[in-house]
């Protein structure tokens, strides 16, 4: 995106990887949830993430050590200008999908056009950028790029994902179904249990096995990804051997419940992972959409009844740290640094975008006394709420100009997510707002989350050391009025919708810094989200049958890399 890549050309492997890696055995994964769908390129259905990347590849992929740079896949050569006004992909001779047909240009115009019109959100925004594709000499595609003032677009456009044209209907792409799709990836498709597990297996053929992005990945014969509707189910399972590895994000699980006799005697293993990312934002997302949360200050005292300090020490034995940016512990985060001339060159046409303090970076989250009832933050809050037209009549908060009580849902769908939004209402009692905590399944909540029938939410959005495209699919004004997207509180900012530009111009690292801190007070200022908290690291536990490199990415882990230690059952 900015520099020069850090691999050359001639480059045998990743340094994150064990290129000699063994090959062969089984992955059993185990996620928390259920699906109905095998297409994640579509809006309608809970689908199954692995499918990308696994089975459907992209022209380039990624390289994990660097903040956002693409080295060729499908593509085996990429021409841009310093404009970046066009790019032209020339397709690898070999590049052939697991059906044995060769990837043709018509292939990636057909995908192209394809998400474009019937994709994701993003899909949508990113590609209806492209002024025309078309197909030149015999094995290249251009894409004209005129107009679109989107330096990133290259790039986005090389981790396109590419679909057979013979093989996919257009008729009926956007309609959830279980059939698979037919990709160039690593594997295909074998079985299929509803709602249950999905398994995947090795393609023999897989033309991209000798290629340098390759080498030392896609190391399992076979990937099976078990589903569990229960939090404790799933953590029972994996205690049990019943899959190979999970991510933890409890803290109180990580801290006391891992002393079981697999870890004991050492057949399960423990580690907190370096991650270079940045930490993004954990949040209840306030859909501004209702007209309980359209007063910033009504939005910003919810914020301030958030005892932190008292729900990380009693529920999360203090391993949490608090999040105070959308790009938290990195250099993209804003908070405890002041504005600098780049920045407020851009801030300027909105002078009142941005607070005093936010601007000054000596804003902070409320930090409370850690005794559940301090006073002072509650005084401070029922000040805002009283700004805002809110009156606490003895233990009920009222609006003063109708009467009604201020109450509001905030919708979960783990009982981990329950018993924090609980502790929350609590919290939000003492000021006399009732916060009712309703707890759905995995499909309504994803129906009622992608459709903005919600009051309140709990979110994560993550975030990359290149910011770009997606941060319009997450706070963009025109994603507040378009179904599927991750503008969950519906931000409709000039401001919010200017720095995204300026991040998507950027030409340089530091022109790209000065966006993102610009981007991110914008964003604090406007006090959309009440934050919570993210982990120092990433905390896995795996069964030691499974090896990993020594070594892991800029980005984190990638299972991907790992692999079955052979004198292991």
């Amino acid at each position: 995106m900015h520099g020069e890549p850090a691999l050359p050309a001639d480059f045998t492997a990743f340094p994150y990887v064990n290129a000699r890696a063994p090959r062969g055995g089984r992955l059993v994964e185990g996620q928390l949830g259920t699906f109905d769908s095998l297409n994640p390129l579509i809006v309608h259905g809970l689908t199954v993430q692995s499918i990308r990347g696994y089975v459907i590849e992209s022209l380039m992929t990624r390289g994990y050590d660097e903040p956002f740079t693409l080295y060729g896949l499908i593509a085996r050569s990429v021409e841009t200008d310093r404009a970046r006004s066009f790019v032209t992909f020339t397709l690898d001779p070999a590049a052939a999908f697991s059906d044995g047909r060769r990837v043709t240009p018509e292939d990636v115009v057909f995908s192209w056009q394809l998400l474009r019109d019937k994709g994701r959100p993003n899909h949508r925004t990113y590609y209806s950028k492209v002024a025309k594709a078309e197909r030149v000499g015999a094995d290249a595609v251009r894409f004209d790029l005129s107009g679109s003032e989107d330096r990133e677009l290259p790039l986005i456009l090389g981790l396109m994902p590419v679909l057979a044209k013979h093989a996919t209907d257009p008729e009926t792409f956007d309609k959830t179904s279980f059939t698979a799709p037919l990709g160039s990836g690593p594997y295909v498709v074998a079985a299929v249990d509803p709602g249950q597990s999905l398994t995947l297996k090795r393609n023999p053929a897989y033309w991209g096995n000798a290629r340098a992005v390759n080498r030392g990945m896609w190391n399992f014969d076979e990937i099976r990804i078990d589903f569990y509707r229960d939090a404790n189910a799933h953590f029972e399972a994996f205690k049990k051997g019943l899959y190979d590895f999970r991510s933890e994000h409890d803290p109180g699980r990580w801290q006391t419940a891992y002393d079981f006799p697999a870890f004991r005697d050492g057949r399960v293993v423990k580690e907190a992972l370096p991650n270079g990312l940045p930490k993004g934002m954990t949040a209840y997302a306030l859909n501004t959409r209702r007209p309980a949360f359209s007063d910033i200050r009504v939005r910003e005292a919810l914020s301030l009844l958030f005892d932190f300090e008292w729900i990380n020490r009693n529920l999360f034995h203090g391993l949490y740290r608090r999040s105070a940016s959308y790009f938290a512990d990195s250099e993209l985060a804003a908070n405890g640094k002041a504005a600098d001339t780049r920045e407020r060159a851009l801030l300027a046409p909105f002078p009142d975008a941005v607070r005093t303090d936010i601007m000054a970076g000596t804003w902070s989250p409320q930090v409370s006394d850690g005794s559940g009832r301090d006073r002072d933050v509650l005084r401070r809050a029922l000040v805002l709420l009283e700004g805002a037209g809110f009156e606490l009549h003895d233990t009920v908060l009222r609006e003063r100009a109708s009467g009604r009580a201020f109450a509001f849902e905030i919708l979960v769908t783990t009982k981990d997510q329950e018993r924090l939004a609980l502790a929350y209402s609590h919290n939000l009692k003492r000021a006399g707002i009732a916060a009712r905590v309703r707890i759905v399944d995995a499909v309504q909540y994803d129906r009622r989350r992608l459709t903005y029938d919600f009051d309140v939410i709990q979110n994560t959005w993550d975030a990359s050391l290149s910011p770009g495209n997606e941060q319009a699919f997450y706070w963009g004004s025109a994603a507040a009025a378009a179904q599927g997207t991750r503008n969950y509180m519906g931000v409709r900012s000039n401001a919010v919708d200017a720095m995204i530009e300026a991040i998507l111009k950027a030409r340089t690292r530091a022109d790209l810094v000065a966006a993102v801190h610009a981007l991110d007070r914008v964003l604090l200022s406007g006090f959309y989200v009440v934050p919570l908290f993210h982990l120092p690291a990433q905390w896995v536990a795996r069964w030691a049958r499974i090896g990993r490199p020594a070594r892991t990415s800029l980005s984190g882990y990638l299972p991907e890399a790992w692999w079955r230690q052979p004198q292991q059952p």
